[in-house]
């Protein structure tokens, strides 16, 4: 198959699997701390959660450190991208261990919070440079395949790191700390395996002696810098309409995302360990997800286009969702997983291709850092907007028929585009 001869010779590049290598244990270190997360916040007993809960929670940890993106963006286009990979991933492992003592002592929620607010904030300057890294380690006639590998690679790296935590529960009760003390160790592996990395291989290039900004400096410099950033978005205008669908897509499966959550807890299941291990399941049918998307992206996008691709991926969401999702039983439920794991990985891996073709380097770093910005403020609002008309069991059909309406949408505003434009 083309695809994995085209695998197996991104495989062969030394500098590529060193930074996979960074990605996969970084990412699953990043699903085992989010699940621990997770089954504290949503699963736990002594916890009562509610939607509006779940829409609060993510606010807390996502709102933040979008924020903090347009900084790690300004900052990462001046910073070492390797050094950002190992301090970062130190320092996360730090924090993490933080936060599984703030577990053990119960704290309160709000110190419990910042901590993993802390944990969170980092992940924004790795995955940032993890994105913005990608075209130095591969040819420009490489980027789909090594996108389609690469994050897709990391996502399922994700989950696997989310499976071995629900593992590690079901061993031993009563025992986020130490599932959040195993994302500690993912992380401190992620910073010795960058070391494999030479320091100045993954840019950003700099004009000899020049400065490393002071914070005064750097906040000037993100003002300036986002605003040139978007300049430079504004003017590729492929990359702009393929970030604009992806953040309405990120809306809709933020949005079926909560309602799951709550099916999970309250409609499927009597008790929290059965609706986690429910829970389980759904994450795993939408990671084969993103390895089908992996493996069919590469094809459609070399025939469809990444804009036509995305455009499909949307249309087939806004089929799929009603005709599965109405049910509101697990089985199709979980086929829904599948479903839109395949479309919503599909349509990123292609918009990653795109943003990445059409920007510049110099610009890379702010640029996916506003994509990430986006991503998360997509998802808080989605989660806000389900707490409204979410009830506690999770069961809402004008929720799923406004979903696809969106994605509908989606599909019809990007194809009309791409007709005009072409």
């Amino acid at each position: 198959m083309p695809v994995v001869r085209d695998l197996r010779v991104l495989l062969r590049l030394r500098d590529f699997r060193n930074l996979l290598a960074v990605r996969l244990l970084s990412q699953a270190a990043d699903g085992v701390y989010q699940v621990a997360l997770a089954t504290y916040v949503v699963f736990s007993p002594e916890k009562q959660t509610s939607p509006a809960a779940i829409a609060s929670a993510m606010a807390v940890l996502l709102l933040p450190y979008s924020v903090i993106g347009p900084f790690a963006g300004v900052l990462l286009d001046r910073w070492r991208r390797r050094q950002v990979f190992l301090y970062g991933n130190l320092l996360r492992a730090f924090l993490a261990c933080v936060t599984g003592m703030l577990i053990v002592a119960q704290v309160p929620d709000w110190l419990f919070y910042a901590s993993a607010l802390s944990v969170t904030a980092v992940n924004r300057f790795v995955l940032s440079g993890l994105a913005a890294s990608l075209p130095r380690v591969v040819g420009p006639d490489q980027l789909v395949t090594a996108n389609a590998l690469s994050p897709t690679a990391g996502t399922l790296a994700a989950v696997a790191g989310g499976g071995l935590a629900f593992l590690v529960r079901l061993l031993a009760s009563d025992s986020n700390a130490l599932v959040v003390l195993l994302g500690a160790g993912l992380y401190l592996f992620a910073a010795l395996v960058s070391l494999q990395l030479a320091i100045g291989l993954l840019g950003p290039d700099h004009p000899a002696g020049r400065a490393h900004p002071s914070v005064t400096e750097g906040v000037a410099l993100t003002v300036r810098g986002m605003a040139e950033g978007l300049r430079h978005l504004a003017s590729r205008r492929e990359a702009a309409r393929a970030l604009s669908a992806m953040t309405m897509m990120r809306f809709c499966y933020g949005a079926l995302f909560v309602m799951l959550l709550m099916l999970c807890r309250y409609s499927w299941s009597d008790n929290e360990s059965d609706g986690l291990a429910l829970l389980g399941v759904a994450v795993g049918a939408s990671g084969a997800g993103f390895f089908a998307a992996a493996v069919v992206t590469p094809w459609a996008v070399g025939r469809l286009g990444p804009l036509g691709w995305i455009t499909a991926c949307s249309a087939g969401a806004a089929v799929l969702v009603p005709a599965l999702g109405l049910f509101f039983a697990p089985g199709p439920m979980l086929v829904a997983a599948f479903v839109l794991g395949l479309a919503t990985q599909g349509a990123k891996i292609a918009t990653d291709t795109e943003v990445q073709s059409r920007v510049d380097d110099d610009y890379r770093g702010r640029v996916f850092s506003v994509y990430d910005v986006l991503f998360n403020v997509a998802f808080v609002g989605a989660a806000a907007v389900a707490s409204l008309m979410l009830p506690t069991d999770g069961r809402s059909v004008i929720l799923i028929l406004i979903v696809s309406v969106l994605y509908a949408a989606t599909a019809v505003l990007l194809a009309r585009q791409e007709r005009r434009f072409t």
